[in-house]
């Protein structure tokens, strides 16, 4: 091991290196052994990490993103001494904690009670500390009426709460928290953040990975981005967060391959080109949050068609619907159109969502034959929006405050 970090350096990771060999076939029994003595196992190298180094000083709220398969999970567990690295070095200042994965250090046939007591000695208490601790961790958990079930019939959100009460009532000096996290019921989920948030205040060292931007954002300050099991930037959360958006969906090919895939329809119209144009009137990939911008389909007309009807679905990096809308819901008329016409459609609105990558699916129908699609496009472009507030939700809407003291009830001094 090199010299030790400097002494506001809590974790840092140098020239990390974990290759997993991957069989292509597996032998499970001695019976298959006998019939192939001379079969030679042949592998694949999954490369998990190359060449990772980071540096995370004491008291940071640091965030970790990636896309799946990226080495997030690799670099936590190594990290934490679960994983072997083949090459490179790890050094953690204080005592670490780890929530990386759901069950680990757990055992399910005993109780709750035998577990926390067994676990925080794990994790560094004292037996007479952890004996001390167990009802408030208990009570943190809202588990005081299962501490004699056997852990095998918990729920998988009762093991979390477990698992993280423990984690946060062992005086650990570096906490390491994967995806798991999110295994928890929302209310539950409230309760961890402002855990480790007055964690954080207390100059704790907390390295979260999670595929939650909005939640990055709103505790992190700094992150950093590992792709293909490289480290690809290191900055504040906000620009990790952007960075991993387009990591994520900034291919054209993708989205031309979603289009193809998604078109559908009866033909009689054919949705040519779908683009987003920012306030000045430009094509624009980039919109920010606040100005208004345009959505256009430029279609062209195979069939002569009657009061088309033309629409959107516009969704996020999740895949939930944000909002659906179409040129009739004020009761306007679209006219009628001959074969071979070609019309430019906009709908003109102000951006107030929040930071991240969105998807436009558009729509032509008809208004007399509802439900029946003449083109439809999945995915057939996409934007990324900056500037929102951060930890907004899907919208970050504009707001003013308004404080209207009611007679009698309010003084002033």
């Amino acid at each position: 091991m090199s010299q030790a970090p400097p002494e506001d350096v809590a974790v840092r990771v140098a020239g990390l290196c974990k290759t997993f060999r991957i069989p292509h076939e597996q032998t499970h029994t001695l019976k298959e052994r006998a019939l192939h003595p001379l079969r030679r196992a042949s592998y694949d190298e999954l490369h998990a990490l190359r060449d990772a180094s980071i540096d995370i000083r004491q008291g940071e709220f640091f965030g970790v993103v990636g896309r799946n398969g990226s080495g997030k999970s690799t670099l936590m567990k190594c990290i934490a001494g679960i994983y072997a690295a083949d090459r490179g070095e790890m050094w953690v200042r204080g005592r670490l904690a780890t929530f990386i994965e759901l069950g680990v250090g757990f055992n399910p046939n005993l109780t709750a009670r035998d577990n926390v007591r067994v676990n925080g000695i794990m994790l560094g208490l004292t037996p007479k500390q952890a004996s001390a601790r167990y009802d408030e961790i208990v009570e943190f958990a809202e588990l005081t009426d299962f501490v004699d079930l056997k852990l095998k019939n918990y729920s998988s959100g009762m093991h979390v709460r477990l698992a993280f009460s423990v984690m946060t009532h062992v005086d650990a000096d570096v906490l390491l928290i994967d995806e798991v996290l999110a295994v928890g019921d929302a209310a539950f989920q409230g309760k961890c953040h402002d855990a480790l948030t007055a964690m954080s205040r207390q100059g704790k060292t907390i390295v979260l990975v999670s595929h939650d931007m909005s939640a990055v954002q709103r505790f992190c300050t700094r992150g950093m981005l590992v792709e293909r099991g490289e480290v690809v930037a290191v900055a504040d959360s906000s620009e990790v967060a952007r960075r991993y958006h387009e990591v994520n969906y900034d291919h054209a090919e993708t989205v031309a391959s979603q289009a193809a895939a998604g078109a559908g329809g009866t033909g009689a119209v054919h949705i040519l080109d779908t683009w987003l144009e920012g306030p000045t009137g430009e094509r624009a990939e980039t919109l920010r949050h606040g100005e208004f911008c345009v959505l256009r389909l430029r279609v062209e007309f195979r069939a002569d068609v009657s009061e088309p009807v033309f629409g959107f679905v516009l969704t996020n990096w999740r895949q939930e619907t944000v909002f659906a809308g179409t040129s009739g819901w004020d009761g306007g008329r679209a006219g009628r159109h001959a074969t071979g016409d070609v019309l430019d459609v906009g709908f003109r609105f102000q951006n107030v969502l929040a930071s991240g990558r969105y998807f436009v699916s558009p729509e032509v129908g008809r208004a007399d034959r509802f439900g029946q699609a003449l083109d439809y496009r999945e995915a057939a472009a996409t934007f990324l929006v900056e500037g929102a507030r951060e930890g907004a939700g899907t919208v970050d809407l504009p707001l003013e405050l308004s404080l209207s003291p009611v007679d009698g009830s309010v003084s002033s001094s």
